[in-house]
C-alpha cells in the first residue's frame, strides 16, 4: 500500500516538474530576448552618435534590410546618411518612409532638411507645407526660415528665425544663420548684432566670429571686436577684415591689416603673404 502511495507521489511530482519546465524555459527566453533588445538599442544609439559615419551607414543598411518593416531602422539609416554627407540617399530613404502610414511630422521635417542639403528648395517647401501648424519644433522653424530666405521673403524669414531661436537652449547656430541672412540683405548693423548674440551662447563658434568681422568691415569698422579668440583666430580674422577693406577700395587699410595678420599668425601665413605681395606690399 505504501509502495502504491509512494508511486503516486512520484508520478505527481514528475507531472508537476514537467508542467514547470516549459514555463521556465519561456521565462528564460523572454529574459534573453529583453537583453538582446537592450543590447540592440544600445548598439543602434552608439552607431547613430559616435561611430564612424561610413560604418554607421553600413550597419543600418544591413539591419534595415533584415527588418524591412521596422521604420525606426530606416530613420536611423537616413540620419547616418546625413552624417556621412549623403543627403540625396537620405532623402530617398525618407521619401519611402513618408509614403507609408507610419510617417510622422518629424519624418517630413527630416525629409525637408535632406532636400535643402541637396538644394531642392521647392521640394523642401512642399514637405514643410504638409506639416500642420500645430507641430512646433526648433528644426521645423529653422528650416521654414531657411526656405523663406531662399525666396527672399525677409519678413517671414525673420519671424521664423525668431521663433526657432526661442525653441532651443542652444540658439547659436540659428542666430548665426539669421545674421548671415541679414548680411546678404546688406543689413550690416542687424547682422553684427545677431553674430554678437550668437557668440554669447557659443564663444568658440569661429564661423560667427568671421561673419561678425565681415559685418563690421562692411560698415568700415576695421578694428577687431572684443571677443575671445586664439592667436591663430586673431590672424585669420585680421585677414578677413583686410580682404573686406580691399574689396571696398580701402587699400592702405587693407595692406596694414594684412601685415598685422602675417605678424600675428604663429606660423607662416601663406594666404596673407600672397595677398600682400599681390598688392605690392
Amino acid at each position: 500500500m505504501r509502495h502504491t502511495a509512494l508511486a503516486a507521489i512520484c508520478l505527481a511530482g514528475m507531472a508537476l516538474l514537467a508542467a514547470c519546465q516549459p514555463s521556465g524555459k519561456a521565462a528564460s527566453d523572454r529574459a534573453l530576448a529583453s537583453i538582446n533588445e537592450v543590447d540592440d538599442e544600445n548598439l543602434n544609439q552608439i552607431m547613430l552618435t559616435v561611430a564612424d559615419p561610413a560604418e554607421a551607414v553600413a550597419y543600418f543598411t544591413k539591419v534595415s534590410a533584415e527588418k524591412p518593416d521596422d521604420p525606426d531602422l530606416k530613420r536611423s539609416l537616413a540620419k547616418s546618411l546625413i552624417r556621412a554627407g549623403k543627403p540625396t540617399e537620405a532623402a530617398t530613404v525618407l521619401k519611402a518612409i513618408t509614403a507609408t502610414p507610419a510617417a510622422t511630422n518629424e519624418d517630413r521635417v527630416n525629409l525637408a532638411d535632406a532636400m535643402i542639403r541637396t538644394n531642392d528648395w521647392t521640394g523642401a517647401k512642399a514637405e514643410l507645407d504638409r506639416v500642420p501648424p500645430t507641430y512646433e519644433t526648433y528644426d521645423r522653424y529653422r528650416l521654414e526660415a531657411m526656405v523663406a530666405d531662399s525666396q527672399k521673403n525677409w519678413k517671414k524669414a525673420d519671424s521664423f528665425y525668431e521663433i526657432a531661436s526661442g525653441l532651443t537652449t542652444k540658439p547659436a547656430g540659428v542666430l548665426n544663420n539669421w545674421g548671415f541672412s541679414k548680411l546678404t540683405r546688406q543689413d550690416y548693423a542687424g547682422a553684427e548684432r545677431l553674430f554678437t548674440e550668437a557668440l554669447t551662447f557659443d564663444a568658440n563658434m569661429f564661423t560667427a566670429k568671421n561673419n561678425l568681422v565681415l559685418a563690421r568691415g562692411a560698415q568700415r569698422k576695421y578694428d577687431l571686436p572684443v571677443i575671445a579668440m586664439t592667436q591663430t583666430e586673431r590672424a585669420e580674422l585680421l585677414y578677413t577684415l583686410a580682404l573686406t577693406a580691399i574689396k571696398q577700395g580701402d587699400l592702405t587699410v587693407g595692406k596694414g591689416l594684412l601685415q598685422d595678420a602675417i605678424e600675428t599668425h604663429p606660423q607662416y601665413f601663406e594666404a596673407a603673404e600672397r595677398s600682400l605681395q599681390a598688392l605690392g606690399g
